[in-house]
């Protein structure tokens, strides 16, 4: 009975929020701004590769669910984002995920060119490539429960439009220090055929952050604004803690899902641009 309620998909979905919950630049405390046509990188660099555990509570037993890897690859003219998201095998008797999410990005503008999310989540399949033309301000989706029964449609996109993977690495690139505590910061994303306008709050900075299996880390904390539907209910709060050093890679989320709760940990990093100096202990 359990394992069909899971039956829409949740294994990723606490990565929508968490992917959205870095600081985008703002003008001023009254009136934050996103500016996210034209940005820099200076924080991530190809060869990145983070990897995450996620635990799932079933009836007060924490269960290792599976993994979560986040990789950077170099594709020319553009950064090739991927995310693979995996059950353990001890798992897939209760649900079994096999989530594939690939973004290309220019790298002069960190603005999607292609997304590709080729998804199982227990009974729920679902393939959608999205073409962005960020010129025209348009967007073609070709979208089914898989690539065969696909069909194509074609949006206005709402200015310059990221995607659920370039939205990270691109807030990741700009500064926290502009934020006060309290502060809710818009962001937008086009995802699944629409156009998502969230909000992230800023809570401040935490010292010595307990993560699982890695130590502690000085952090700020995020609560980004969830969407109430299958994965989360109306109230529930994310709580994202994100590396206080140069690189501002998250550390730790811990979400309620719609029949228990997530904790989401780093459990290994690789080519990371700078030191990961925010590791206390």
């Amino acid at each position: 009975m359990m394992k069909n309620r899971m039956a829409k998909p949740w294994f990723f979905a606490i990565f929508l929020p968490f992917l959205l919950a870095s600081s985008p630049r703002i003008n001023s405390y009254s009136s934050p701004v996103i500016e996210p046509c034209d940005t820099d990188n200076d924080v991530f660099e190809v060869g990145e590769e983070l990897v995450y555990k996620v635990y799932y509570n079933w009836n007060f037993v924490w269960l290792s669910a599976g993994e979560v890897v986040f990789r950077v690859y170099d594709d020319d003219e553009d950064y090739h984002l991927s995310a693979r998201g995996r059950t353990y095998s001890s798992y897939e008797w209760f649900f079994k995920v096999r989530d594939n999410y690939d973004s290309y990005i220019n790298k002069e503008t960190l603005l999607p060119r292609l997304s590709i999310r080729d998804i199982q989540e227990g009974n729920y399949e679902r393939y959608d490539k999205v073409t962005f033309d960020q010129r025209s301000k348009r967007a073609v989706s070709h979208k089914g429960r898989n690539r065969q029964e696909a069909t194509s449609e074609s949006f206005n996109l709402d200015g310059c439009m990221h995607d659920i993977l370039s939205i990270m690495y691109y807030l990741r690139n700009v500064e926290v220090t502009s934020l006060r505590t309290g502060q809710e910061v818009p962001v937008k994303i086009f995802f699944d055929r629409e156009t998502y306008p969230l909000k992230v709050k800023y809570l401040g900075t935490e010292d010595g952050t307990k993560v699982k299996g890695m130590g502690r880390y000085n952090t700020y904390k995020f609560s980004p604004q969830l969407i109430a539907g299958e994965v989360f209910k109306e109230g529930d709060e994310m709580s994202v803690f994100v590396s206080r050093d140069k690189n501002k890679i998250p550390v730790l989320i811990e979400s309620p899902v719609s029949v228990g709760s997530v904790k989401v940990v780093l459990k290994s990093y690789k080519g990371l641009k700078y030191d990961f100096t925010a590791k206390v202990n």
